[in-house]
């Protein structure tokens, strides 16, 4: 007897992946391991990660604090997480990647106020971990018949359970189409899903009987063998190769075999070698009744002449009777191994025409299921990414096995790693390089399908003149390499609307060009930043010169400095600032109160559209000085100042900046002054004394010979009271000499 294995069988790349980090996780010995759920519904597998220390739990809160919590493919919501994290304990995250895009889609489309419509069974924990994503607001439907009887609504999003029948999903997608006035559809349904399913129905159409090999509580093994009933042959469902019987393999020329996701290679092959084995005993018992059957049925005359004895042959029993009489015991033998069979094993072995069987699965499924793609070099078509290895990426497209895609083909740059261009879940797209390799592989090309598409987008922007966005990759000999999807150049002198000396600050920015030269013959693309630059200071200087008027105080960054004012950026135009609008005070350059790059608070003085000139002023919002010079500065006080410059009439000096008064060379000293650096220089601080304010023509006059004055008054004054207290003494008979009147003044 011939075994025939299906193409896809057993392990998909979700449970593998789960299978491997669980091995990962246990060999890493640095705490309990434990599993949230059996990691597949394969007893077999479990009893065997539980003899290399994973723990199955029901609750997270069985779990060890510190310890490693395994999240199986199915994934869990975000509730669960959140215990593990609480627990103190390590997640490690084997949630398949179809499941995972199916969480995050169904949480982007519920936190954006999108009712959320999931196909599937709601008691499957895959539905109830999506289910949880959206915060429990999630409708869970099994099939057309229960999405009638939703409400109508604006709008919905429908997504599918991962191993949902596509003609299932794509019957409720019908129903919600009249449900809903907007309706957004994910078809989320696992490639490999469809794809086994699809090689199954292909291989049972052309044996004598199938085996499917799976746990008895994987529920997308009961589908497979279901699936390959309705092909019209027998088909058993089977956990191990010992529950395999040997009466349904009798006059069995080819028989074939698959297994559910969950069923790992080694339990395969030991079905496989022991389906061989009952062929070949099967065919032996076959072919000794044949012998017997034959010997029994040998004409007359030549049995005499072997024998030598025509009178025994004539007591012997008829031909036919002979024959009779060995297909009854036949009969009986088989009948009596069927007697003897357990319970179990004949309800395992299921008649194509069984009416339950048949009726719980409708013949329309084996019609409707998921079609395996047949690809052709050059084809560009959508999958995910399924794994993420060091020099390649896998990657399910729906074909008979996933394709892989080498580094080389990821990107049009170089790329150290595949995980700085994709991640496991990611939809991608991919051009397909070669149908199969020298080791049977699907080779498939991110970089082409990108580059495809970026051809025919480069087009229709360069003719429509809108700007392309692109990451800069890297700095080359006269401007940067630009990645839109291909490899294009941007010239140094177009990547600013001035020059650039360092070029490398715009390697890893996303940034916006004009396409100015396209040509796919030489795989050549020009792009010029400065166009769109420019394009948006035109843009920005229009509308800042129709929204500003006089009077109005506006943000801005001074660009560039002369010796006569500052140019600062207003919104797209750049004003001047003029030096004497700076401040209230004389500035003699505008380095001394702004610098490049200062951004600050400017009043708009004048506007001139027509030449889109602006006139700006600093002084203006800042605090007038003279508004309360009177109060600061009451006439007859004294108060320190510098002085800042001289002139031929006297010296202005500085009471602080803003204000400043004039010292009159009358007023300078008590004696006669010819120039005024005969008593002060510039820089020189000095007490001067208020003698007059006028705030409305900003002039303060002051006096240092005033404060100078003073103190000799003030002496005179006491010599002039000493001399009378000496007069009157000496009228009243006493001597005094000068020195002691000189004595007396020093002494006070």
């Amino acid at each position: 007897m011939q075994v025939r294995l299906a193409s896809r069988a057993g392990f998909c790349f979700g449970v593998k992946r789960a299978i491997k980090l669980a091995e990962e996780t246990v060999r890493e010995r640095d705490g309990p391991v434990y599993c949230l759920g059996p990691l597949i519904h394969n007893p077999q597998v479990m009893q065997k990660l539980a003899a290399e220390g994973v723990q199955e739990i029901d609750r997270v809160e069985k779990a060890a604090p510190g310890g490693k919590l395994i999240i199986r493919s199915h994934g869990v919501g975000p509730g669960v997480l959140d215990t593990a994290r609480d627990r103190n304990l390590k997640v490690v995250d084997a949630t398949c990647p179809f499941v995972g895009r199916a969480q995050s889609l169904a949480r982007e489309l519920a936190s954006g106020g999108t009712p959320v419509v999931i196909v599937g069974d709601k008691r499957h924990p895959e539905v109830q971990g999506i289910v949880d994503w959206t915060g429990g607001q999630a409708v869970v439907v099994d099939g057309p018949e229960e999405a009638r009887r939703l409400p109508v609504v604006e709008k919905m999003a429908v997504l599918a359970q991962t191993t949902q029948p596509l003609a299932n999903f794509q019957a409720v997608v019908d129903v919600l189409q009249e449900k809903a006035g907007q309706l957004q559809v994910y078809n989320t349904i696992c490639h490999a899903t469809g794809a086994r399913q699809q090689a199954a129905l292909e291989l049972a159409r052309e044996v004598d009987v199938m085996v499917v090999v799976g746990g008895a509580a994987s529920a997308n093994t009961r589908k497979l063998a279901a699936l390959c009933r309705q092909s019209g042959k027998p088909a058993y469902q089977v956990e191990t190769a010992r529950e395999l019987d040997p009466v349904w393999f009798k006059g069995v020329k080819v028989a074939g075999l698959t297994a559910g996701a969950s069923t790992p290679d080694w339990i395969i092959e030991e079905v496989e070698r022991r389906m061989k084995e009952l062929g070949e005993m099967t065919q032996l018992e076959d072919n000794m009744k044949e012998n017997v059957i034959a010997a029994e049925t040998v004409p007359e005359g030549e049995n005499s002449g072997r024998n030598g004895a025509a009178g025994e042959e004539g007591a012997r029993t008829p031909v036919n009777g002979a024959a009779a009489e060995e297909q009854e015991k036949a009969a009986a033998e088989e009948e009596a191994k069927e007697d003897a069979a357990s319970p179990e094993t004949r309800a395992k072995t299921a008649a194509p025409e069984t009416p339950r069987e048949t009726a719980a699965e409708p013949v329309e499924e084996m019609k409707e299921a998921v079609e395996v793609k047949s690809l052709r070099p050059g084809e560009i078509v959508k999958g995910v990414v399924v794994q993420v290895g060091p020099d390649e990426v896998m990657v399910d497209v729906g074909a008979k096995s996933e394709g892989v895609i080498p580094l080389r083909e990821l990107s049009c740059y170089n790329v150290q790693s595949p995980e700085d261009v994709v991640k496991v879940g990611d939809e991608i797209e991919v051009a397909v390089v070669k149908s199969e390799d020298n080791e049977g592989r699907l080779i498939l090309s991110k970089e082409r399908a990108d580059a495809e598409r970026a051809w025919e987008t480069l087009d229709r922007h360069m003719e429509s003149g809108e700007p392309v966005e692109g990451v800069v990759r890297e700095v080359v000999k006269g401007g940067l390499l630009v990645d839109v999807g291909l490899r294009a150049f941007l010239p140094a002198s177009l990547v600013e609307r001035g020059y650039v000396e360092d070029l490398s600050k715009y390697v890893g920015q996303s940034i916006q060009a004009r396409v100015i030269e396209l040509n796919r013959n030489r795989k050549k693309v020009i792009l010029s930043r400065k166009a769109v630059l420019e394009e948006e200071a035109v843009r920005m200087r229009r509308e800042t010169l129709e929204n500003l008027h006089e009077g109005q105080v506006v943000r801005g960054v001074v660009r560039r400095l002369t010796s006569f004012g500052a140019f600062v950026d207003v919104g797209g135009v750049d004003g001047l600032l003029h030096v004497s609008e700076m401040a209230w005070y004389r500035v003699n350059h505008p380095s001394e109160v702004v610098s490049v790059g200062d951004e600050l608070d400017v009043m708009v003085l004048k506007v001139d559209r027509e030449n889109e000139k602006i006139s700006l002023g600093l002084k203006q919002v800042l605090p007038n000085p003279w508004d309360n010079v009177e109060e600061k500065y009451p006439v007859g006080s004294v108060v320190r100042a510098k002085v800042v410059r001289l002139a031929p009439f006297g010296a202005f000096v500085q009471l602080e900046p803003g204000v400043e008064g004039l010292v009159h060379i009358s007023h300078l000293a008590d004696h006669h002054v010819a120039t005024p650096d005969e008593v002060v220089q510039e820089g020189d601080e000095v007490d001067v004394k208020v003698l007059n304010v006028a705030p409305e023509e900003k002039r303060i006059r002051l006096s240092i010979r005033e404060v100078n004055r003073a103190p000799r008054e003030k002496e005179n004054r006491r010599f002039k009271e000493q001399r009378h207290q000496h007069q009157h003494n000496d009228d009243n008979g006493g001597t005094v000499t000068i020195g002691e009147m000189v004595g007396d003044i020093f002494d006070k």
